[in-house]
């Protein structure tokens, strides 16, 4: 929250806790992340559903055994929806090459999730029905075991029924200081 006085410049007006949204942003950007592609199928849009997507930073492996991964989704979005009804889902390990797919589902009032995957090369999961995108590092089939509302967002944490190595070329896509980078 910022409060501006008639003769000064905006002012960061800290939480309770002391940290405002701006200087949290900006020390949680210097963590660098790996992207993902989430996917879900929605069975109920449409005479055959709609695929559904979102780029995500924040997913991460929780467990070995059994496999576990979480992923962060903002609350009330359409994926956190989705997501509420549908237990089975997918995640593609985005490839340096792949930022353009990044991007596309990162934007603020993007068009049809349709249109979006229409010229994206992928195959439908055999476990979840969502979409994996080709030459992605790896990809996982998932389904919800729990979620836990956490501010404002909701965690998805997710057993893994099938894991996939379609890609051995390139590095991963990560996201640093705001900006899509490649590994050095």
């Amino acid at each position: 929250m910022l409060q501006t006085t008639p003769a000064t410049a905006p002012v960061a007006i800290p939480h309770a806790e002391g940290v405002s949204n701006e200087e949290f942003r900006a020390a949680m950007s210097r963590l660098a992340a790996g992207v993902v592609l989430v996917t879900a199928h929605d069975p109920d849009d449409g005479p055959r559903g709609e695929d559904v997507g979102m780029t995500a930073t924040a997913f991460m492996s929780v467990s070995l055994d059994p496999p576990l991964v979480l992923v962060s989704l903002r609350n009330d979005s359409r994926m956190d929806d989705l997501l509420a009804e549908q237990p089975l889902w997918a995640v593609s390990v985005l490839s340096e090459s792949q930022r353009h797919i990044a991007g596309r589902f990162a934007m603020k009032g993007r068009v049809s999730d349709r249109l979006l995957f229409e010229d994206i090369p992928y195959t439908r999961g055999e476990v979840s029905g969502s979409l994996l995108v080709r030459g992605a590092l790896a990809t996982l089939e998932c389904r919800t075991e729990q979620r836990v509302v956490a501010g404002d967002h909701t965690l998805v944490i997710a057993r893994v029924l099938s894991a996939g190595l379609p890609s051995a070329d390139g590095g991963p896509l990560t996201y640093f200081r705001g900006r899509y980078r490649q590994l050095d």
